[in-house]
């Protein structure tokens, strides 16, 4: 049997190494230069255009708001129905070449483009058909992603109630340590330090105490929640936003460290089969599992919260590949350690596609994790894992709804951001409480990537324009749409088969949306080149 600890080796090299040859060839493409000023100084409004107080605590809230459950819950997907060996190959790959790429350049170019989100460098960069296509592709795609996000939330909430109080405490927390680091200004490790320790401390309490609102809990956690994202939305970013995700991302460090640390320790043997199968009930391995795995390989979510929230807070050109591409790669290895976790399980090949079905995912990555780390953590293994995953989901929802106001603000002209946020919020608390957005969260996957695409699309008309090289990012851009194409083709085709009218409806837009895109977009490349 093949062991995990020399995959996670293997895995940490090929990311070091795709780390050292990109850096200096996109600083060198990009011009980057620590001399440059950027949006957080000369656009500072004290709301959303703050400079981070330090390049730490912006990672942090980085890192936090790109990775969601999408790490976590793609991969274990893909393990079980593809195989463990196709799914560590495109998450490793994927995140250098391509992962990797797209983040950076997104969150560099919107400095440059003085803190735009993509949707609206697209205007001056292509033509604005092209940014009222892709803001409302986007907004309605954020839309989506809050009221899912908040359910899921709810769920852990329910499922695991010693979470509960860590997650709902750092609130005030983390308003403290903002308070502390800006207002205050004292020295940023020792009030960190205070953070961590009074975060864990957190954890603690939730495992002594913990809290049971009854039959109708979903509805009052979902309310708590959207009435959370509400302010986190409106508040200046280093009032709790920024903290708060800079706080989370120690637990995810944290995480991380431990299950790094069980592989050393215990170096559990792979279990489950290396290849399952090229097709199954969700589809060929390609284009499928690129769509699967999303978030561990690339995800176009990253380039709006690049463009959206980290461009706007960037206190200097010279952090900004340890940003962009550093918090991809650590995304990467999430997705690695999290394929090597599970594939320890003792599952045989014909149980697989059960225990999917009956476990879930949240389950399995939780089961994976207590395995490999049981001999230190113990009893806690558990809780840490589910409240890891709770974290990912509560950053992503925050952050979420900041950008989707951004975007509400650009596409509809709506300068008053009470007001745009309360709009957003009402469109997904509707498919939240409803459950209606069961019915088309099937299509997000392929909605997702096709974002990516268009985003690397849109950076490499952008170069283009400036007389500069796209070598970097159109190959990758081009490979993305037809995956991502491929993949919509193949679900309308089902959907179609399966007389789902709802979901082959919103293939069909998206593919002739993302066709439009493609058409818009070449067009301007091929008569700028």
């Amino acid at each position: 049997m093949i062991n995990s600890l020399h995959l996670i080796i293997i895995s940490c090299l090929v990311f070091f190494l795709g780390y050292i040859f990109y850096r200096k060839r996109l600083f060198c493409l990009w011009e980057v230069d620590s001399k440059n000023k950027v949006p957080a100084f000369y656009k500072y409004d004290g709301i959303d255009y703050v400079p981070a107080k330090n390049w730490l605590v912006l990672f942090g809230h980085h890192f936090s708001s790109i990775a969601g459950a999408g790490p976590i819950i793609g991969p274990v997907i893909a393990c079980f129905i593809w195989g463990w060996v196709p799914a560590i190959i495109w998450v490793v790959l994927g995140t250098v070449f391509i992962g990797g790429i797209h983040d950076f350049s997104s969150l560099i170019v919107s400095v440059k483009e003085e803190g735009s989100s993509i949707s609206e460098i697209s205007k001056n960069s292509i033509s604005f058909k092209a940014k009222v296509m892709f803001s409302l592709f986007v907004w309605m795609a954020l839309i989506l992603v809050i009221a899912v996000f908040a359910f899921l939330c709810a769920k852990t909430f329910i499922s695991e109630p010693k979470i509960i109080l860590p997650s709902l405490g750092l609130i005030p927390l983390a308003v403290l340590i903002g308070a502390m680091l800006y207002n205050l200004k004292l020295n940023s490790i020792l009030v960190s330090i205070f953070g961590i320790v009074a975060f864990f401390f957190l954890i603690v309490l939730g495992n002594i105490f913990s809290i049971n609102l009854g039959k109708n809990s979903l509805y009052i956690w979902l309310g708590v929640l959207f009435f959370y994202a509400y302010f986190a939305s409106i508040l200046p970013v280093n009032i709790l936003l920024q903290p708060r995700d800079y706080l989370c991302s120690f637990l995810l460090f944290f995480g991380m460290f431990f299950g790094i640390l069980g592989v050393i320790i215990t170096h559990p043997a792979i279990k489950m089969p290396l290849f399952i199968k090229w097709n199954n009930s969700e589809g060929w391995l390609w284009p499928s599992l690129f769509v699967t795995v999303a978030c561990g390989a690339i995800s176009g979510f990253h380039s709006l919260i690049s463009s959206g929230t980290t461009s706007k807070q960037l206190p200097n050109e010279k952090f900004s590949f340890r940003i962009g591409y550093g918090a991809m790669v650590m995304e990467g290895l999430l997705a690695t350690l999290v394929i090597v976790m599970i594939s320890s399980l003792n599952l045989s090949k014909d149980s697989l596609d059960f225990y999917l079905k009956t476990k879930g995912p949240i389950e399995i990555f939780s089961q994976g994790y207590s395995l490999v780390t049981k001999k230190f953590l113990g009893g806690f293994a558990v809780l840490i894992a589910m409240a890891m995953l709770n974290s990912f989901i509560l950053t992503t929802l925050d952050t979420a709804s900041r950008i989707c106001r951004y975007i509400t603000e650009e596409l509809f002209l709506i300068k008053n951001r009470f007001l745009s946020t309360a709009l957003v919020l009402s469109l997904s608390a509707l498919l939240a409480f409803t459950g209606q957005w069961v019915k088309i969260w099937p299509a997000f996957g392929a909605s997702n990537q096709l974002v990516a695409s268009l985003s690397l699309f849109v950076i490499s008309a952008w170069l283009i324009n400036r007389n500069k090289t796209a070598s970097f990012t159109l190959p990758i851009a081009i490979f993305m749409f037809f995956t991502t194409i491929g993949a919509l083709v193949f679900q309308f085709l089902r959907h179609l088969l399966q007389k789902d009218y709802l979901l082959l409806f919103i293939c069909g837009i998206l593919i002739i949306l993302g066709g439009l895109m493609f058409l818009e977009i070449m067009n301007k490349i091929c008569r700028k080149r």
